[in-house]
């Protein structure tokens, strides 16, 4: 979990206390836009994210969104369903919407969106990027990629990313 932290959140210095399950999170999601290729981002000069049901990092994630990725300004956006999140480049899929996952995957699957959840299952489901909990307990964290889900949508991953992610097959 160090070095994926260091890798994802580069600039964050040491800390001693435990650091919150979301605030991770938030850095994390903010930071894989530099891991990824998405063809729809070539020139472009905004990362649309966006979270889908009842967004759990608080003002994390706001706070980070205020920060330039590679050059580029980040547009937080809350879309009230998967219909309007079409156009976004990340939607990040909230654990309220797990009773409608199928059905939010299938409409996200129109476009190429790259859809992130923390919903258990949810690479296996369809999704293209966990962020998990690592199943010993703790607080540390574990990313699955289900790479198929992503390459249907000519999406591809850094190859940092897939050394330190755990690659799943639905």
């Amino acid at each position: 979990m160090a070095v994926l932290l260091a890798l994802l959140a580069s600039g964050a210095r040491a800390q001693t206390a435990p650091v919150p399950e979301y605030a991770v999170k938030s850095a994390l999601l903010f930071k894989l836009p530099r891991f990824v290729y998405l063809p729809r981002l070539e020139g472009g000069t905004r990362i649309s994210l966006c979270v889908l049901g009842r967004n759990p990092f608080g003002a994390a994630l706001a706070k980070l969104a205020q920060t330039p990725i590679d050059g580029r300004s980040v547009q937080l956006r809350q879309p009230e369903g998967a219909a309007q999140a079409l156009d976004c480049d990340f939607a990040f899929i909230a654990r309220s919407e797990a009773e409608h996952l199928k059905a939010t995957l299938q409409k996200l699957g129109e476009a190429p969106v790259v859809t992130v959840s923390d919903i258990d299952g949810f690479a296996r489901a369809g999704g293209m990027v966990e962020l998990a909990l690592n199943p010993d307990g703790g607080d540390s964290l574990s990313i699955l990629i289900n790479r198929k889900a992503a390459q249907a949508h000519n999406i591809q991953f850094n190859a940092q990313l897939l050394r330190l992610a755990r690659i799943v097959e639905p």
